[in-house]
């Protein structure tokens, strides 16, 4: 049975494995920059994820029916009949002409003055919102039920105007996902390698504890204690200024007015999934610890 002093030797050996003190040496700041990089990158990803499916929702179901025509008398005439026939149709389940005074406006910083001089010939729009359903399909309706009404109507679905931008939005998430992923992976290696270095400097203190009748993993559960605390202050360090900037970002783009960048949001489950990062972190840095000591001592023997 150890003497009392083979005891009091033994627990200062194991305290020699532990932190000296909060963020002590470079191991926390580390892991807290590469923790804010991931939060950062997690959270661009589910903001333009969220952008992208708020973008289909709300246009998925609409589109916009353009009358050509260059006589303003007959554009109207046609405007009317054609506005009829589509609240008549079971595809729609609204349709709204669009004021000519707010169209003027929207074209005057490309046109100037012509858009409401009355010289250029401005098609007339209606708004139009279908019923829930395949929407491709009662566009295709909505396009042979125009054909059949005049050669110069023409329909387009607000989504095809913006499936490019949804497309890189969508790349961008992916990336950001591919980011997420390599910095776990960096983070893991990070890890690998501080355990390593922390076993070969520790080598005497591992065979006095081995001497005192420590086993491999007792030793290996103080080496991921260390470890664990030390990534437990990084990834809350690197957590707390990732959402300070989060949140200034996120008032940034609500300053803006714009409903597209305003898209751009996260809501609980985003939020969810960021806390969950910092406590991912610390559980794969505890078992990568642990699992590098392990090797590394049965290697040893």
């Amino acid at each position: 049975m150890p003497s009392h002093a083979d005891r009091k030797a033994s627990a200062a050996a194991r305290h020699r494995l532990l932190p000296g003190g909060r963020l002590a040496g470079p191991m926390p700041w580390i892991i807290a920059i590469m923790m804010f990089l991931t939060v950062l990158a997690a959270a661009a990803g589910l903001g333009l994820g969220a952008a992208v499916r708020s973008m289909s929702a709300d246009l998925a179901g609409r589109a916009s029916v353009q009358v050509v025509e260059a006589d303003a008398q007959v554009r109207a005439q046609l405007a009317a009949r054609t506005l009829t026939a589509l609240r008549s149709s079971n595809s729609v389940r609204a349709a709204a002409p669009v004021d000519p005074a707010a169209l003027a406006d929207q074209l005057r910083p490309w046109l100037g003055d012509a858009a409401t001089s009355g010289d250029l010939p401005v098609p007339a729009l209606i708004d139009v919102m279908l019923t829930p359903g395949d929407a491709e399909a009662k566009i295709g309706g909505l396009r042979r039920l125009l054909a059949n009404l005049s050669p110069k109507l023409r329909i387009e679905p607000h989504a095809a105007f913006l499936l490019p931008l949804a497309g890189l939005l969508s790349a961008l998430g992916w990336l950001s996902a591919g980011v997420v992923l390599l910095m776990i992976l960096a983070t893991g290696a990070v890890v690998v390698l501080a355990a390593r270095g922390a076993h070969d400097s520790h080598r005497g203190t591992i065979d006095v504890l081995h001497l005192m009748g420590s086993t491999d993993v007792q030793i290996a559960r103080l080496f991921q204690r260390r470890i664990g605390l030390d990534a437990l202050m990084g990834s809350a360090l690197g957590f707390s200024f990732a959402a300070f900037v989060i949140l200034l970002i996120g008032l940034r783009l609500a300053a803006t007015g714009s409903d597209l960048i305003g898209a751009v949001e996260l809501d609980m489950r985003g939020w969810l999934i960021l806390v969950a990062l910092p406590i991912f972190g610390v559980v794969l840095a505890t078992l990568a610890a642990r699992w590098t000591v392990l090797r590394a001592l049965g290697r040893a023997l």
